[in-house]
């Protein structure tokens, strides 16, 4: 398996493989690999014949008040775990490789009306950095298909729009959540947990599966989604949001509409929290969405 940190080298490495006739599969990630992870690196292998997985904690995605510093880094770890799985090549570029010119003097990728909504709302920028990380690494990895976790629902959305929008010939897969036996979406952040707080971190998933239970019984979407705020808020959680929305387009669901996904953002301490359900509904009877922002 090779390591590669530099933008030329990796870009160098992809051509050589494409000359060769063979499809690269990429998996980006900010490292600390645990098993949700490993599970999009098994997939991407079954997708082409030469595999990537990039190792950057990107500074354009945190805020000013975030983890950047203190984001858990396991290199060798991960190098470790990836070449278990034959991977390829691990292509892990510093900050400098990246952003020569720093963060914020660098072009920069937004998706409009994607990236203000949910946790564009909560986290301003995030998706700006999201999406130009994302595109960079496209440009210097090259690859024919490459796969997200849904645990990151709206980045997935936002992922497959840039693509679209800026005619990139990727194909976008995305793997179900992976979660611990109780519920709990796997995240590197988890390991900020105390124990007393990992315990109670799946009450998260609990809350979003009585949302969608409660939608299924045909309760209103409104008064479901308050009542799942202030049952996480009972739980100790400062919640940022709960709500229901369209798997189509992150928008307000309106009457008849079926495809839906219930999202949520908490904190736990000091440790920020996400997940996502999405579901069907197979006999809406209520247009009723107030409550949801």
């Amino acid at each position: 398996m090779r390591i590669i940190d530099t933008v030329a080298g990796m870009q160098q490495q992809a051509r050589d493989w494409k000359q060769a006739g063979e499809q690269i599969a990429f998996v980006p990630t900010m490292g600390n690999l645990h098993t949700g992870h490993i599970a999009l690196v098994k997939a991407a292998r079954k997708l082409a014949q030469r595999c990537v997985v990039s190792i950057f904690v990107n500074p354009k995605q945190f805020g000013p008040n975030e983890d950047f510093a203190t984001y858990p880094r396991s290199f060798a770890a991960d190098c470790a775990q990836l070449e278990a799985e034959g991977v390829d090549c691990v292509f892990a570029p510093s900050s400098e490789a990246m952003y020569p010119a720093g963060k914020d003097a660098c072009t920069s990728i937004t998706v409009p009306g994607l990236s203000d909504l949910l946790e564009g709302e909560h986290r301003p920028g995030f998706f700006t950095g999201v999406a130009t990380i994302v595109c960079k690494l496209f440009n210097c990895v090259q690859p024919d298909v490459a796969v997200f976790g849904e645990k990151d629902y709206q980045q997935c959305f936002i992922v497959r729009r840039m693509v679209r929008d800026l005619d990139l010939a990727i194909e976008i897969v995305s793997q179900p959540t992976v979660r611990e036996a109780d519920g709990l979406a796997l995240s590197s952040r988890n390991t900020y947990l105390d124990a007393e707080q990992r315990q109670r971190a799946a009450g998260l998933y609990r809350c979003l599966k009585k949302l969608v239970a409660a939608v299924h019984q045909h309760t209103d979407i409104g008064f479901a989604v308050i009542h799942a705020s202030r049952e996480l808020e009972q739980q100790g959680f400062e919640v940022d949001y709960v709500v229901v929305r369209r798997q189509t387009d992150l928008h307000v669901p309106v009457y008849n509409d079926t495809a839906l996904v219930a999202l949520a953002a908490v904190h736990l301490g000091a440790t920020r929290l996400i997940d996502n359900l999405p579901f069907i509904l197979e006999r809406p009877e209520s247009g009723i969405i107030a409550g949801q922002s």
